[in-house]
């Protein structure tokens, strides 16, 4: 089993930024791609950012140019950094592991973007 727990939500007006932080423990070993996805009220889970063991990132389209994400498998933690933040990227924020074919999710710290 993997736990993840995150940090770095909160409120923050339009064109702010945020650091959203999540910290894997449990069996962290052989962990493949960590990530974020994103939820708000009425609406599917969508993706943020995922890297991979190696580094390999994929970044939504939503978010490209305003995010990054990081991530150090020492630490067992990923980050994602998020800038020029928009009302609409009001959501909660979940954090994502996948190990050995299993989905692990955090259970989601809220980002409130106020115009």
């Amino acid at each position: 089993q993997v736990q993840l727990v995150e940090s770095g939500g909160g409120l923050v007006q339009a064109g702010g930024s945020l650091r959203l932080s999540c910290v894997a423990s449990g069996s962290t070993f052989a962990i493949n791609v960590m990530g974020w996805y994103r939820q708000a009220p009425g609406k599917q889970r969508d993706l943020v950012a995922t890297i991979s063991r190696g580094g390999i990132t994929n970044i939504a389209e939503a978010v490209t140019g305003r995010s990054t994400i990081s991530r150090d498998n020492a630490k067992n933690t990923v980050s994602t950094q998020m800038n020029s933040l928009k009302p609409e990227d009001t959501a909660f924020y979940y954090c994502h592991a996948q190990r050995a074919g299993t989905d692990y999710w955090g259970k989601g710290t809220l980002v409130t973007v106020s115009s």
